[in-house]
């Protein structure tokens, strides 16, 4: 089936700034609570919302094989579990029925008014229900960064790590969406030259610059994914900023690995971009050194040219960009990281999330986390008000964009945005 809500020639009956993370060619997927307080399913043309709830009560999606209710739900499981086929069909309708060719909607100005909102009018909420998160380990520059920090730079990368895509489970409950706060944590630390641990905030929060994608319902217990299917159960990408705290991390670690310095929050963009909309921008992924044993061996364009951004702005001051990085970088693509972790029998449900890991790129303007930026705060960043960022302060404001673009359109993800508020006293 045709990917037509991708052509590079349509326009849209909504305006929609050039730079716009969302053309027509976009169609994400979110939920929003609309200026009635109803909270509906929906998608984003240029800074407009529009409820697929109503639009679909309406009619417009006569012919495509939908439940009565499959908009009108909190979260966008039930329509990712209808499989790759509704969603194209889905996406390629609202692609004609917002073409500047068709008047249909536009004209009609009783079912404009339920349909279309402004941005200012709606509260994006979290789009999905996080059963279950995985967060990988994924960027080989990230990877040699921190193993040459805390370990020998000859051997950065532990044994393992060329073979397998590293991963551990996450906790679900503190994904949240952009825009929401979040407490700097407490919790244990050693400090230097001590041999006993102290309870407190945590003087390290850290960003890291991540993707993450949704899955649908993929398989059953005992059932691997094979590698040349997996892009199939993958719905959409998210921005995602994974939060930590390194030096509550540092202490707590050994022997199982991430607990409760990565567990207190993590934020992702609102609207979930959909494979068929960055089709466009597949690439070619690293070069692998070490030959991945068969069911890891992935063929074709299985990367995807992404680029990504963080900023710190402080209180009421001005944002910073601090790195710039690409999702291209992945040394273990999605494909990859889905086969694997589905080659014991592990099931994967609707909604379901995998991080990618800190994205790093090769120089040091691209590095994904403030670890890497500041070298373990040996090199405080100076940002564009004379402060100095080791890491994160209280009342900064981590933000993430992320966008495609060729030369015929860019396809972007909005904002990951969240504040970080002092902690709590304990």
């Amino acid at each position: 089936m045709p990917i037509t809500a991708n052509d590079p020639g349509r326009k849209s009956w909504l305006p929609v700034d050039k730079d716009s993370d969302f053309p027509i060619q976009n169609i994400p997927f979110g939920v929003f609570l609309t200026r009635d307080d109803i909270i509906t399913v929906g998608t984003r043309i240029g800074d407009f919302a529009i409820d697929l709830g109503a639009l679909h009560q309406l009619g417009y999606f006569n012919g495509i094989e939908l439940t009565d209710d499959i908009f009108l739900q909190d979260t966008l499981n039930d329509f990712i579990s209808d499989g790759k086929k509704t969603w194209r069909l889905v996406r390629n309708r609202i692609a004609d029925i917002f073409d500047e060719k068709n008047t249909a909607l536009k004209d009609n100005e009783a079912h404009y008014d339920r349909v279309i909102f402004t941005m200012d009018e709606i509260e994006m909420q979290l789009p999905v229900q996080v059963g279950d998160y995985t967060d990988f380990y994924s960027s080989k520059e990230h990877a040699t960064n921190v193993g040459t920090m805390f370990r020998d730079p000859d051997n950065a990368l532990l044994p393992n790590w060329l073979h397998i895509p590293v991963g551990y489970h996450g906790r679900s409950s503190s994904i949240i969406p952009s825009g929401i706060n979040v407490r700097r944590p407490n919790g244990q630390t050693l400090p230097a030259g001590t041999d006993k641990p102290v309870f407190g905030p945590s003087k390290l929060v850290d960003f890291e610059l991540e993707m993450a994608f949704i899955t649908t319902d993929a398989n059953d217990l005992g059932e691997p994914i094979p590698i040349d299917e997996a892009e199939d159960y993958i719905f959409g990408l998210v921005l995602f900023n994974d939060w930590s705290a390194r030096d509550i991390q540092k202490w707590e670690y050994v022997p199982l690995g991430p607990f409760l310095a990565k567990s207190f929050a993590s934020t992702i963009s609102p609207w979930i971009v959909t494979m068929d909309a960055l089709h466009p921008f597949k690439v070619e992924s690293p070069k692998q050194e070490v030959e991945p044993l068969p069911y890891l061996r992935s063929k074709g364009k299985k990367s995807y040219d992404i680029k990504l951004e963080a900023y710190i702005t402080p209180e009421n001051g001005t944002p910073n960009c601090v790195t710039k990085s690409n999702f291209k970088y992945m040394y273990w693509n999605m494909s990859q990281q889905l086969a694997h972790h589905t080659s014991n029998g592990c099931p994967v449900k609707s909604g379901d999330m995998m991080g990618s890991g800190t994205i790093s790129g090769p120089t040091p303007d691209s590095y994904g986390s403030m670890l890497e930026l500041s070298w373990r705060g040996e090199k405080p960043l100076k940002l564009n008000d004379g402060t100095e960022r080791k890491f994160i302060n209280d009342n900064d404001t981590v933000t993430l964009r992320g966008y495609c673009q060729n030369s015929d359109v860019r396809i972007g993800f909005g904002e990951c945005s969240t504040k970080i508020l002092p902690a709590l006293k304990m």
